[in-house]
């Protein structure tokens, strides 16, 4: 068993997307995954039952079983056999497959119309593994479809980890901060970290075309206890203002999760 699967095992995945903070990177992710499938539809003349979507580290189908809901061809591949278990357990119409993002070789070139990447580069620490996501995920996408990818940043770590959690000296001692304080990882850790320039470099050598870029998050995993002691109408207040801002460039890359929308 892998350290992903070790983690997501005990890893209350279905949980985390249903908590305040979870709920707004959810609602913003979905609206843009939505603003992408509206442009296929009036560009390509589809409705929704001819549209292909690959949810690539689908973990248990927060936005499989969604988007499936809504009418969309879902075909969801999750690492993690426990996640698997569960996303088919909700909803029978979600075509599954366990795989890694690294080799989609059972998926055929040119299928999806969007293809969704939330997850796997979260865990994938060299650039060449990045890019071999990166690749796969152009190949099943039909020219002129969709590819979302998340990632995690470093500056979030950085403040959450190594200062509101006091763990400065212990990173920096083991090398874990570049002199820029840039996290360095190493592949026995679980998660990685990039900044805007890395998301950037990636592209390029990927040859593939930005359309914009999101925080899927803004500020809300800094303030997780804040959110959970809002009423809903300042909940509610919340969510609309993380989506007036998400889009910001003085804004994308500061908070936890990033969301880059790219055409193939």
């Amino acid at each position: 068993m892998t350290k992903i699967e070790q983690y997501y095992n005990k890893f209350h995945e279905e949980h985390r997307l249903e908590t305040r903070h979870g709920k707004v990177e959810f609602t913003v992710s979905l609206k843009y995954i939505n603003e992408c499938l509206e442009k296929i539809k009036s560009e390509a003349g589809k409705d929704n039952a001819t549209i292909k979507i690959a949810d690539i580290g689908a973990g248990t189908g927060r936005y499989s079983v969604e988007l499936c809901h809504e009418g969309f061809d879902v075909t969801a591949v999750e690492l993690v056999k426990h996640n698997l278990e569960i996303l088919r357990a909700k909803h029978e119409n979600i075509k599954t497959w366990q795989g890694n993002a690294m080799d989609l070789s059972f998926l055929e070139d040119e299928t999806f119309d969007v293809t969704l990447l939330f997850g796997p580069l979260y865990h994938l620490h060299k650039k060449e593994d990045k890019l071999k996501a990166l690749a796969e995920a152009k190949r099943i996408t039909k020219p002129g479809g969709f590819i979302l990818a998340a990632y995690v940043m470093n500056e979030y770590s950085v403040i959450t980890y190594c200062f509101k959690e006091h763990k400065f000296t212990q990173v920096k001692e083991k090398g874990g901060l570049s002199d820029d304080y840039h996290i360095v990882c190493n592949e026995d850790e679980l998660y990685d970290y990039v900044r805007l320039s890395d998301i950037d470099e990636l592209n390029r050598e990927a040859g593939l075309k930005r359309e914009k870029i999101i925080s899927a998050d803004g500020p809300a995993d800094f303030m997780r206890r804040e959110l959970n002691e809002m009423t809903e109408e300042e909940f509610s207040g919340f969510l609309d203002f993380v989506l007036s801002i998400c889009e910001r460039p003085d804004l994308v890359g500061a908070g936890s999760h990033t969301v880059d929308i790219l055409k193939r």
